[in-house]
């Protein structure tokens, strides 16, 4: 063996040795703690993540400048985030996991470098980018370059934003300016019992407001996934929300040049559902769960539902028709009677630009009674937060088909993808009632008068509430103005959905050159 293969082999020895040291740079108490938490370490996190075998880690042998403050005997390798490349069913990811066992995970110069070069890597290859974040926040030793280091990291976030798929999974806490990296992402997942996010914590509040709230109840999981919207699901453990973020990656194509994968599908495609015949109630009062409608026209059932504890009113999801995916949106008679709020609109507004951005055609199962009324809701901005979801369905060019189920009336009519915002196929049910506002209020605006003269009122409202239902109150005046392109059995939905879609797959829709609009934010 020659003197310069041996001094190869020394250093690859000594290379191999700084891996694993890289690997095991924690404690060994550290690592107890976070076990004891329910929590896994950066790279068990990874190795659940990606494939086996597929993971390529990034800068390990990166580390801290010796210059910061108190820390110049302290430079694990690597310092507090892994990152990498590897691949999910396949398919190439760039990643990134915070490391709560160095640092508490905090961000320093080279964290915020390390993870900005495989945001910059996922940009330039077109893959999605899934960040694990589990941190302390900046590190205080290094001041203001850590602040500078998160910016960074936004920046890229907005520069990603409907180029790349970018998915969230909190792990730990995610506090101060560090959640508006999450935020700007498109998905964000959270576990548990075991993760927070909020701008200030409990005893901050305290401070300033005098409420006592804890960790859990002003950010975890529980209460994103609930009141604020925030976290687009919530899971049991850290196993099952990986194994969500996995699942949900199946949806979504590379970047926003391509399209989802196509699975093949196992349900035949003209499959009919004999049971969706019988699903509306005879009283228009008395609700239904649409996630039945959903499940019965999906391949297989399966339906991915995002957000499914906030704004339950209105459903969105990821779902297969054919093998292909498509983003899902339903009002849901049985919460609030699927009426539209603020919390609604603003929920499948989201939901309908994200699927637009990355070229996954929308579905939309439409009954709707109008928007909510009241004080709350008006004072509230439901103006400006229902244009939002207006905005954001005339503003999309994927492919767009409705299903009129049941109530489809007013100004909620028209947001609701209708053939007027450029929807491409709109079919409705034969209980279908397309109208500017449900028969009796009708009546009782139109003739007011003649009701307050009569000799029997509520007969003769009966007799004008009938007529207005024969007339109005049913989807064929709408068919014949072709608002409505046909009125199909329900049973039929699966597969009528399906060929409106291989249809409209090819679809192109240049917009006028603008730099971009002005939705109502």
């Amino acid at each position: 063996m020659s003197a310069r293969h041996e001094t190869t082999e020394a250093k690859l020895d000594w290379l191999r040795e700084l891996s694993e040291e890289a690997a095991h740079a924690a404690s060994e108490k550290a690592v107890a703690r976070q076990h004891e938490r329910g929590k896994l370490l950066a790279r068990e996190r990874l190795e659940l993540l990606l494939d086996p075998g597929s993971f390529v880690e990034l800068d390990r042998f990166v580390r801290h400048r010796e210059i910061e403050f108190g820390m110049h005997d302290k430079r694990p390798w690597g310092d507090a985030v892994v990152t990498g490349y590897g691949t999910v069913f396949g398919r190439p990811v760039c990643v990134f996991s915070q490391d709560f066992t160095v640092f508490g995970g905090s961000l320093s110069e080279v964290f915020a470098e390390k993870v900005c070069k495989v945001m910059d890597m996922a940009l330039k290859v077109g893959c999605p980018v899934v960040g694990i974040n589990d941190s302390g926040g900046a590190r205080i030793q290094e001041g203001v370059v850590s602040l500078a280091g998160y910016a960074e990291i936004f920046w890229r976030n907005v520069q990603a934003s409907g180029v790349v798929p970018q998915v969230s999974l909190i792990m730990g806490p995610c506090a101060g300016g560090a959640v508006y990296s999450p935020a700007i992402t498109d998905f964000v997942l959270m576990t548990e019992g075991t993760s927070y996010m909020f701008i200030t914590g409990p005893d901050v509040v305290k401070t300033v407001t005098g409420e006592d709230v804890s960790f859990e109840d002003l950010g975890g999981a529980t209460a994103h996934a609930t009141k604020s919207g925030v976290a687009h699901l919530a899971a049991p453990d850290e196993q099952a929300c990986i194994e969500d973020a996995r699942y949900l990656l199946t949806f979504l194509p590379q970047n926003n040049l391509e399209t989802a994968p196509y699975a093949p599908p196992t349900d035949p495609v003209d499959r009919e559902a004999p049971e969706l015949d019988s699903l509306i109630p005879d009283s228009t009062h008395k609700p239904y769960d649409m996630k039945r409608v959903i499940e019965s026209v999906a391949d297989d059932g399966a339906f991915l539902e995002i957000q499914p504890a906030h704004a339950e009113n209105i459903v969105c999801g990821f779902a297969r028709l054919g093998g292909h995916a498509v983003g899902i949106i339903g009002n849901q008679p049985s919460a609030l009677a699927g009426v539209l709020d603020i919390d609604a609109s603003v929920k499948a507004a989201r939901f309908v630009r994200t699927c637009d951005a990355f070229n996954v055609p929308l579905v939309t199962f439409v009954d709707v009674p109008g928007f909510l009324p009241g004080t709350a809701q008006e004072w509230g901005g439901i103006i400006r937060h229902g244009a939002k979801l207006l905005y954001a369905y005339a503003e999309a060019t994927v492919p767009k088909l409705t299903v009129i189920t049941r109530k489809a009336y007013g100004g909620a009519y028209d947001v609701m993808s209708s053939k007027h915002i450029r929807a491409d196929v709109n079919v409705a049910w034969p209980t279908a009632e397309v109208a500017v506002m449900g028969p009796e209020g009708a009546v009782n605006i139109v003739f007011r008068h003649e009701l307050d003269d009569a000799e029997d009122p509520e007969g003769r409202r009966g007799e004008l509430i009938a007529d207005y239902k024969e007339r109005f109150a049913n989807p064929y005046s709408a068919a014949e103005r072709g608002y409505i392109d046909d009125v199909i059995e329900p049973r039929r939905t699966r597969p009528y959905l399906i060929r409106a879609l291989e249809a409209t797959l090819s679809k192109r829709e240049p917009g006028p050159k603008r730099k971009h609009g002005n939705i109502p934010l």
